[in-house]
């Protein structure tokens, strides 16, 4: 009886045998066709999990640099977790269906420090809403590549310099409130191609040269340029000759 189990046993281990081989080879012919692409998986997972400032999504990178460009004394941004597939569960930050940015609403939040160009990789966006802080320094001119953009809310804030001539690339834009900052220059000729442009507040700044009045700055109230001392206009009205000089 022992010797007829010992012999099951042996009949048994000989078909497993060939089974067991078959399958160690059909494994190892697969790692080796896959070994490539998943060294490529393992250093890009390790690459976004131990870089301090990756989200491995470059609208939540964007993102990120911004954030490390302000002080926030309420700690409003502390959601703004870098380490996250996308920054879609991020406070202030909306995105659509297909988890791409599409709103920041941080108005009215204590923020200081200075915009960045890496704004300008939020093709997406609609709505940049940033009014009532203490950011200061320049608009950027990468601004300009937010084609998707309907606002741009940066009024109520310390910014210097021109209003970038890029800023007429958005032509989906309806609102445009850049007032009570520093800004200086002429009122970009570009703007006057933005059709969809309804509203606009350049009031309050240091703007010179003069009113545009073609395009939709042909309905603008003078209320929405008031406040600006060397800004004379509106041109072609008899009241101001164009002036391309100030600066």
């Amino acid at each position: 009886m022992i010797a007829s189990i010992d012999h099951f046993h042996s009949f048994n281990h000989h078909f497993e045998e060939p089974g067991r081989r078959l399958q160690e080879i059909i494994t190892s012919q697969f790692l080796k066709r896959n070994m490539k692409r998943l060294s490529v998986f393992v250093v890009l997972l390790l690459g976004c999990s131990s870089a301090p400032f990756i989200s491995c999504n470059s609208e939540g990178d964007a993102l990120h640099t911004f954030r490390r460009s302000l002080s926030d004394p309420d700690n409003v941004l502390q959601s703004w977790d870098p380490t996250l597939v996308n920054p879609c569960t991020w406070f202030h930050v909306t995105c659509n269906q297909d988890n791409l940015v599409t709103r920041v609403d941080l108005g009215n939040s204590k923020l200081s420090g200075h915009l960045v160009p890496e704004l300008g990789e939020l093709k997406h966006l609609q709505y940049l809403e940033l009014y009532k802080n203490q950011i200061s320094g320049k608009i950027p001119e990468e601004l300009g590549k937010l084609t998707n953009l309907v606002s741009l809310d940066l009024y109520n804030n310390n910014l210097t310099g021109s209003v970038p001539e890029s800023i007429g690339n958005l032509q989906s834009l309806i609102f445009m409130r850049l007032n009570n900052n520093q800004l200086s220059g002429q009122i970009p000729r570009a703007l006057t191609t933005i059709k969809s442009l309804k509203v606009i507040d350049l009031s309050s700044n240091d703007l010179c040269g003069t009113i545009p009045v073609s395009g939709p700055f042909e309905h603008f109230p003078m209320k929405s340029f008031e406040g600006n001392p060397r800004l004379k206009g509106p041109e072609l009205l008899g009241l101001a000759a164009y002036d391309s000089g100030c600066n």
